[in-house]
């Protein structure tokens, strides 16, 4: 392949194929979401910096989470809310690898957020008298900035791996923003490493904390069992719960697009679960924590509170 038909000027994002009515009823709708998504991310970020009580490793990486979500929200739905207004759906070459490294840099930082999250509860129920040793700010500090590392590094490798392709047409792109796979197959070359490659990091970064996940909230479901307060298992149980719903959530729709055979149309079910954890997961992620957490919830009457008296 030559230079010039390697090095393409830019891709053409197909996104939804919807009539002008309906695209601008989604613009307003998807609009919404995204505010909604960075003031709920921001509330929680502005708990956990504004009340003591919140200076906790729980709350720790739950404020990191917090900015994976806005990173994460950020770096797609402003490109698609454009491309809904916009009859050229164009994206130079450069923005588009940047957009796939950060899509996949957030995305496996979050899984690698939740581990820690759930290994956080683990050791918060299980082994409480330790917690204090265990889970230090110096050992919190330490992992939260391995799944950024991580999550980074891995990105990384399916972007080295991206850029070796030639790109020599088509252009189009149907999907919503630079999605890998959506990327892979507009490569006019063998592409079975790329995929080896996004399997086998599938199976690291989703298949491996999941059963990491699910065998640390088996040991505290048991140990929950086991605590004779209904009050302790009511609170202990509603703080697990929020993280498992967000687990769930987030997994359930990455393995899906990622691991799950492909249906009898793939690229509109990736575009739906993209849109799932690209916007809705990011929105409903403070939604769960701050409706089904008591402290959080508390923290944000103090805030009024004051805000009122003042």
């Amino acid at each position: 392949m030559t230079q010039n038909q390697t090095w393409i000027t830019e891709f053409i994002l197909l996104g939804f194929p919807l009539s002008p009515s309906t695209q601008m009823l989604l613009l307003g709708l998807f609009s919404l979401f995204y505010t909604f998504t960075l003031l709920g991310n921001g509330a929680i970020l502005g708990l956990i910096c504004l009340d003591p009580r919140l200076h906790t490793p729980m709350y720790f990486f739950l404020s990191h989470l917090a900015v994976v979500d806005i990173s994460y929200a950020s770096n797609n739905v402003p490109k698609m809310l454009a491309n809904l207004v916009n009859r050229k759906k164009t994206i130079s070459f450069v923005p588009c690898i940047v957009q796939t490294f950060l899509y996949m840099a957030f995305a496996h930082t979050e899984c690698l957020l939740l581990v820690a999250m759930s290994y956080d509860r683990y050791v918060a129920i299980c082994h409480p008298l330790h917690y204090a040793v265990i889970m230090s700010w110096r050992v919190c500090t330490i992992l939260a900035a391995a799944c950024w590392v991580c999550g980074s590094l891995l990105a990384l490798l399916h972007v080295v791996l991206l850029l070796r392709l030639p790109f020599c047409g088509p252009h189009k792109i149907n999907h919503f923003f630079c999605e890998i796979l959506s990327v892979l197959k507009l490569a006019c070359a063998d592409t079975r490493l790329n995929q080896v490659v996004i399997f086998a990091a599938s199976v690291f970064i989703l298949v491996g904390p999941l059963c990491w996940v699910l065998a640390s909230y088996t040991r505290i479901l048991l140990a929950i069992l086991r605590i004779q307060s209904g009050e302790g298992r009511r609170k202990a149980f509603s703080t697990c719960s929020s993280h498992l719903c967000v687990v769930g959530l987030f997994f359930g729709s990455a393995i899906v697009i990622y691991m799950a055979p492909q249906s009898r149309h793939p690229e509109e079910q990736q575009k739906v679960l993209s849109l799932f954890y690209s916007l809705f997961n990011p929105m409903l992620n403070p939604l769960i924590y701050s409706l089904r957490n008591t402290e959080v919830k508390g923290a944000l009457r103090k805030v009024l509170w004051k805000q009122r008296s003042r």
